[in-house]
């Protein structure tokens, strides 16, 4: 089992920059991919970064050149820098932990509850 938690959402102005993270408990994320989505109001779950033990990185067209996941396995966390956020940007951001194709949700066995990221224009 692997428990996750996110924090370091708040408001934000648009252009700003906001470092989430996401720290696990229970097994070693070295085992898992790492990956970061994202809910707004009326819309589905979006997958926005991903992460593999190696270091390898995935990212969203939307996010790419603006979002950067990194993970630090010695201290079991997953980290998403988000600079130039923009308000479409605005959403529950969800860390998840898994493993086979990145972009697709029900690929990741755990998951966070969430930390809200409001970006005003």
């Amino acid at each position: 089992q692997v428990q996750l938690v996110e924090s370091g959402g708040e408001l934000v102005q648009a252009g700003g920059s906001l470092r989430i993270s996401c720290a696990a408990s229970g097994r070693t994320i070295s085992s898992y991919l790492m990956g970061w989505f994202r809910q707004a109001p009326g819309k589905e779950r979006e997958f926005v970064a991903a992460i593999w033990n190696s270091g390898s990185s995935y990212y969203a067209d939307s996010v790419k050149g603006r979002f950067t996941v990194s993970r630090d396995n010695a201290k079991n966390t997953v980290y998403l820098q988000m600079n130039n956020l923009k308000p479409e940007d605005t959403a529950v951001y969800y860390c998840a932990a898994g493993n086979g194709r990145p972009t697709i949700p029900r690929q990741y066995g755990y998951w966070g509850q969430g930390t809200q990221v409001t970006v005003s224009s």
